[in-house]
């Protein structure tokens, strides 16, 4: 068995980016972009005003004296013309300045008679301005390569006048599941049969993670069907098979696979769940193999297959940060596994968040695992410990 740490460094050595492509703006949420975007334009694109009021030369708002309205900027319809000593012009929020004006004068401290304007109190150059370039100007990096689109970034996008934005291509991830005892959720099982969750749950992972899970079906218990199966994905970024990883006689994906151009760089993980994790080529796809139990499929999931996924879109964040809390409740020493509890962490005003493992840590529990909001990760020998006491965890916030 292999540490954690050293498997995933494994795969992800093994992967590539995929293609760029380029895509609307309005279709570029939740995308990885591949290279940086440069804004097209200055924004703002000239001083403009911040509040209503008017656009006056500071020096003249100081002497007492009044000054002479002589026309209007609105936003989208600026003032064609210049303000000399002693004049004013009637401003808007987010018009532009006229050329000889530096501050605005808010309304509130202005009396106005028809054209004649009274300043109540002197304003400072700048005040009430927005100067041009404030928010960013023509070529400016508004986003880096790896960065991950958002809502809060659509905007700034639009802004700089990028209608279409150059990101990764999403990772097409097959997903074979195998073994007799599958079949699809509503059909109806036989005695000895169970339905198949691991390729719904784990393309939902993938889904989220940025990728396109392509389900390719269930492969009976049979030679023939496996290696069948094996081909439909071709065309895909990564095969992960789901099930069939383990060395029992009915564990048939380095057997059938292994004749077929499988080349195995390691399997068996010193962790808990997932211990019979599979990687390695499928000709030239990367193979991913997970466990067949419900709950090692995710933790698996979360641990290599979305840092895999990040990986191949060129994202900032591949691998899952480690957060710290408390202990909520006693734990015996752990043995030469690290392990990965299904938990609840709970945040707290007096410190970093309680997290409480579950009672019950059966990796075929699924009620347990849709109600864990993270996973409490122990080293392996880990010496016991109590509550209250520091203990590293990883967030299932992407998983909800």
């Amino acid at each position: 068995m292999i540490p954690v740490a050293e498997a995933r460094g494994r795969i992800l050595a093994a992967l590539s980016p995929t293609p760029l492509e380029w895509v609307g703006l309005e279709r570029a949420s939740g995308r990885v972009l591949a290279e940086p975007v440069l804004a097209r334009r200055t924004q703002p694109p000239a001083d403009m005003s911040a509040m209503d009021g008017y656009a006056v030369r500071a020096a003249d708002t100081g002497n007492g004296q009044p000054l002479r309205q002589i026309g209007e900027s609105a936003a989208g319809h600026g003032f064609d013309g210049s303000i000399g000593p002693g004049e004013t012009v009637r401003i808007f929020t987010g018009a532009p300045l006229p050329e000889g004006a530096d501050a605005i004068l808010i309304q509130e401290d202005a009396e106005a008679d028809g054209d004649t304007i009274r300043p109540k109190a002197a304003v400072a150059p700048g005040t009430y301005v927005r100067p041009a370039g404030l928010d960013f100007r023509e070529g400016d990096a508004g986003m880096a390569a790896g960065q991950e689109i958002g809502p809060r970034n659509i905007g700034l996008l639009a802004a700089m006048n990028a209608p279409w934005v150059p990101v990764r291509r999403r990772p097409r991830i097959a997903l074979l599941s195998t073994g007799d005892e599958l079949v699809r959720p509503g059909e109806a099982p036989g005695p000895d049969q169970i339905i198949s969750s691991n390729a719904l749950s784990v393309g939902a992972l993938v889904a989220k993670a940025g990728g396109e899970p392509v389900d390719i079906g269930i492969a009976p218990d049979r030679p023939d069907a496996l290696a069948e199966a094996g081909r439909r994905a071709g065309g895909c970024d990564m095969l992960v098979t789901l099930g069939g990883a383990s060395v029992g006689e009915h564990d048939l994906v380095q057997e059938v696979l292994g004749g077929k151009g499988l080349d195995i760089d390691f399997w068996r993980i010193a962790m808990r769940p997932g211990k019979p994790l599979m990687f390695g080529r499928f000709g030239d796809v990367p193979l991913l193999g997970l466990p067949g139990n419900p709950v090692s499929a995710l933790v698996c999931g979360v641990i290599f297959l979305r840092p895999a996924i990040r990986a191949m879109l060129g994202a900032e964040d591949t691998v899952p940060p480690l957060r710290r809390g408390r202990l909520g409740r006693d734990l015996p020493a752990n043995d030469r596994r690290e392990d990965y509890l299904r938990s609840i962490a709970v945040s707290a005003d007096d410190g970093p968040p309680m997290v409480t493992p579950f009672e019950r840590q059966d990796s075929s529990m699924l009620s347990v695992m849709s109600r864990a909001n993270a996973l409490a990760v122990r080293p392996p020998h880990a010496p016991a410990m109590a509550a209250g006491e520091p203990i590293d965890y990883i967030t299932l916030d992407h998983l909800a």
